[in-house]
C-alpha cells in the first residue's frame, strides 16, 4: 500500500509521540533529590510514636504551605492532608506516606541516627524509623514539591497524604488510616484512585515489587480465656482442667486452615504467640489465657476463619466441661491491587525504575493500613526496595530491625514513581 507523503508523515509524527510517551519519564533535579535525602535524615534523627508525631507533622505542615498548596492538619490527631489543584480539570487522585516511627533502639552507625527516647506502654524505650516510613515522608514531599511546580500541566487534583500511626494506635486510642477514613478523608476530598509505596530491605535499591489483587495479608488478633475449676495436681478428677482443654484447642484450630477453609483460594495461618496459665506445678488453674494471630488474604475467608475459631474453641472446651470465651479484636484487612489499575500503570513503573528493575512481588504476610484505603477506591500500593547493589536482600537487616539500613540512591526512584503515577492516571 502507497502512502501520501503527508500520512506518511503523520504517522512518523504518531510513532514519535508514541515513543516518547512509552519510554520518558519525568525526572527529579539533582538539587531536588538532595533535598528529599536531607528530609529523609532530618526525619530519621527525630522519630516519634504513633498518635505523637507533632514534629513530623509540623515539618510536613510548613513544607507543603510552602508550595502553595491547600493545607488541612489534626486528621486522625496528627495527619496532615495537602491538596494540589492542577490548571486543567480531571481526576482526584490521592498518594499516601505513613509517618510513624517504632519503638526500637538503632543499632546503625549512620551518623544521623535515631537517640531518642519516649514512653511506650509506660516504659522508657529508643525510637527508630526502622521501618522506613522517613523514606516515604520524604518522597512523597518531593512528589509535591515537582507536581506544584508544574502545576500549569497539571489535570486535575492531587491529594497527598501524611498519615499517623500506621503501626497501630495506643492502647485505647484510635488512629491510622481508619481514623482519616471515619472523619471523612476520602467523603470530603473522593478521589478515584490511591497510590502508595512501601520500602522493602527483601528488594535491591531502585527495584520496584508489585502484585495484581491481593499482595499483603489482612492481620487480626485473637484471645482466648479457657476456664476450668481449680483443683489440686492430684486430683483432677475434682475439678476442670483448663490446660487440657487449652492444649486441645490449640491443636484443634489448626485444622481451620487445613481442613475448613477453601486455601485455593489463598493462604492462611492461625498461629497462637501467648499461653499463660498456672502458678504452681502441683495445682490444676482456674483458667488459661490465649492469644494469637490470623492473617489471610481473602475477605470471605478471612470471616469464616473468625466464625470456625470461635466455633472450634467453645466446642473443644465444652467437651472437656471447660468453658471458652473468644474475642477477635479486628486488625487491618487484605491490602489488595487493583488488577485493573495496576495492569494500566505498568508501564509507568517500568518507565520510571527500568523494564528490568520491575518484578512481580511475591504475597507477604505483613499487614498494612494502607488497605482501609484500597477498599475505599482502587489502590496500588508498591514495594521498593532499598538494599544496597551487591548485597543479598535476603540476608539484609529486615524492616522493624534495629538494624535496618536503606540505601537512599532508591529515594530518587520513589519520588518519580509517584510524580510520573501522578501524571499518567491523568491522561488514561
Amino acid at each position: 500500500m502507497k502512502l501520501s507523503s503527508i500520512s506518511l508523515a503523520m504517522l512518523m509524527g504518531i510513532a514519535s509521540y508514541t515513543h516518547v510517551h512509552a519510554q520518558d519519564a519525568v525526572v527529579i533535579s539533582e538539587q531536588l533529590e538532595q533535598q528529599v535525602i536531607e528530609w529523609r535524615r532530618d526525619l530519621h534523627q527525630n522519630p516519634e510514636l504513633s498518635n505523637r508525631e507533632f514534629r513530623t507533622s509540623k515539618v510536613i505542615e510548613e513544607h507543603l504551605n510552602s508550595l502553595g498548596l491547600e493545607v488541612q492538619t489534626g486528621i486522625a490527631h496528627t495527619g496532615v492532608v495537602g491538596v494540589l489543584r492542577g490548571a486543567k480539570p480531571g481526576p482526584v487522585i490521592a498518594m499516601r506516606a505513613d509517618m510513624d516511627a517504632l519503638p526500637v533502639v538503632e543499632q546503625t552507625d549512620v551518623p544521623f541516627k535515631s537517640t531518642v527516647k519516649s514512653e511506650y506502654r509506660g516504659n522508657e524505650v529508643g525510637v527508630m524509623h526502622a521501618c522506613g516510613h522517613d523514606l516515604h515522608m520524604a518522597m512523597l514531599m518531593g512528589a509535591a514539591q515537582k507536581l506544584a511546580s508544574m502545576k500549569d500541566e497539571i489535570e486535575g487534583t492531587i491529594v497527598f497524604i501524611f498519615q499517623p500511626a500506621e503501626e497501630g494506635a495506643p492502647k485505647g486510642e484510635e488512629g491510622g488510616a481508619e481514623l482519616m477514613l471515619k472523619e471523612g478523608l476520602f467523603t470530603e476530598h473522593q478521589p478515584e484512585v490511591v497510590f502508595g509505596i512501601h520500602v522493602w530491605s527483601a528488594g535491591t535499591a531502585g527495584h520496584i515489587g508489585y502484585r495484581e489483587g491481593p499482595l499483603m495479608a489482612s492481620s487480626d488478633r485473637f484471645e482466648i480465656t479457657v476456664t476450668g475449676r481449680q483443683t489440686h495436681g492430684s486430683r483432677p478428677w475434682g475439678g476442670v482442667d483448663p490446660i487440657v482443654a487449652a492444649g486441645q484447642i490449640i491443636g484443634s484450630t489448626q485444622t481451620i486452615v487445613s481442613r475448613q477453609v477453601d486455601i485455593t483460594k489463598a493462604p492462611a495461618v492461625v498461629s497462637f504467640g501467648i499461653v499463660e496459665g498456672g502458678v504452681r506445678n502441683n495445682i490444676i488453674p482456674d483458667d488459661v489465657y490465649l492469644e494469637g494471630t490470623i492473617r489471610n488474604f481473602d475477605m470471605d475467608n478471612r470471616a469464616q476463619i473468625f466464625e470456625n475459631l470461635k466455633t472450634t474453641a467453645e466446642m473443644t472446651a465444652k467437651a472437656t466441661g471447660a468453658h471458652a470465651h473468644v474475642h477477635i479484636d479486628e486488625g487491618y484487612p487484605v491490602t489488595i491491587n487493583n488488577p485493573e489499575l495496576t495492569r494500566k500503570m505498568l508501564p509507568t513503573m517500568k518507565r520510571v525504575a527500568g523494564e528490568d528493575k520491575v518484578h512481580v512481588n511475591d504475597l507477604v504476610t505483613g499487614a498494612e493500613d494502607f488497605s482501609f484505603f484500597a477498599l475505599e477506591v482502587p489502590g496500588l500500593f508498591v514495594f521498593l526496595g532499598v538494599t544496597p547493589e551487591g548485597q543479598d536482600p535476603i540476608t539484609a537487616p529486615s524492616n522493624h530491625s534495629p538494624f535496618f539500613y536503606a540505601d537512599e540512591t532508591a529515594l530518587k526512584t520513589g519520588t518519580e514513581m509517584y510524580v510520573n503515577w501522578a501524571l499518567d492516571y491523568a491522561k488514561l
